[in-house]
């Protein structure tokens, strides 16, 4: 099994990351604050005025650990990354199945029912911890619906059929999602998904962890040898990795609202460390994005059971577990992509 690596987060303005020896140096105002061994990294994630220099950016290449470039308000800009590694052959089988429209909609109906339970064990383990508090009647009654739409799901359909319980999954789960708030509610109100700026706190939290497991599903799709812009519930645009937001749908609600949650609920973080800009987007502060950002390195450190593989992982792996089960299928060593189900 793949052992879970370090993500280097660089948040500090003005900094330089260069290559010492078989170390990543990260340099502000030519004082060297700290190295990290390039076998202890999987990937670098740069926040705003952050730069590299071509000789790290080459070793970082060669091994295969991919640099990705944000705005400091977590926008992605670029990746630099070594040439596409894998098997041709499985590129091609993924291809050729994203052009065939049932193949298409078996695997987007399985990225879906991923989804759907995900959000669903959300909502109803939310219940369960609160059956008395309110909108506990709401939540209720979105975990059936999405019950239902999951008997719907069992069966074939059509690819347009599937993106559309996509979207009502994901309407019942965000109208009821403000109830999961529990504490801090003057300061994290959620009214509805808003991104491209998002208008509160809270979706500004959402939509900066998105990001991150962005990158690690990306990093994850790639190792394997898959083209992430090639998927199957998400259609073909130019510069939009399809086939990464296809596998993130059924790791958002385990991997990144759980954890928007955990640092509302716990305050961990505080609505005073965001601020609202002129044209209205609401954006954290430095503070509070280093403190996103140890969240989530922590969350990936802790161990669970995956329910394909039947074995203990920490859930920083789950992207690459499902990377690789999805490449196993496209090469036919399975007769169905198994998305994650949190239990």
């Amino acid at each position: 099994m793949k052992h879970l690596l370090n993500t280097l987060y660089v948040t500090t303005q003005g900094a330089y990351l260069a290559k010492e020896g078989e170390t990543v140096a990260v340099r502000v105002e030519q004082e060297t604050k700290l190295r990290l061994p390039f076998h202890n990294l999987a990937g670098v994630v740069c926040f705003g005025q952050v730069s590299c220099s071509p000789y790290l950016m080459g070793a970082c290449a060669e091994r295969d650990i991919v640099i990705s470039h944000l705005t400091e308000r977590g926008r992605f800009l670029a990746r630099v990354s070594g040439p596409v590694s894998g098997n041709v052959l499985l590129r091609r089988t993924q291809y050729r199945l994203a052009d065939d429209d049932q193949a298409t909609s078996d695997i987007a109906r399985s990225v879906v029912v991923g989804k759907v339970a995900n959000s669903r064990a959300v909502l109803m383990r939310a219940a369960r911890d609160h059956p008395d508090g309110p909108g506990a009647e709401e939540v209720r009654k979105a975990a059936e619906y999405l019950g239902r739409l999951l008997t719907s799901l069992a069966g074939r359909a059509e690819v347009d059929v599937v993106r559309g319980r996509e979207g009502e999954a994901a309407r019942a789960y965000f109208q009821v999602f403000d109830h999961l708030i529990t504490a801090q509610k003057d300061g994290f109100q959620f009214r509805g998904r808003t991104r491209r700026p998002p208008l509160d706190a809270t979706n500004a939290l959402l939509s900066f962890v998105y990001t991150l497991l962005l990158h690690d599903v990306t990093s994850a799709l790639e190792t394997v040898g898959l083209d992430p812009a090639v998927g199957f519930l998400h259609r073909d645009r130019p510069g939009r990795p399809g086939l990464a937001l296809d596998m993130m749908e059924e790791l958002r609600a385990f991997l990144g609202d759980r954890l928007v949650l955990s640092l509302i609920n716990r305050q961990q973080v505080d609505h005073e460390g965001f601020d609202t800009t002129e044209a209205g987007g609401v954006i954290m502060d430095d503070d509070t994005r280093k403190e996103v950002l140890v969240a989530y390195q922590k969350r990936k450190q802790e161990e669970i059971k995956h329910p394909f593989l039947d074995e203990k992982i920490p859930v920083g792996l789950i992207p690459h577990v499902q990377a690789m089960l999805m490449a196993r299928f496209l090469r036919g060593e399975l007769d169905a992509y198994p998305p994650y189900l949190w239990r």
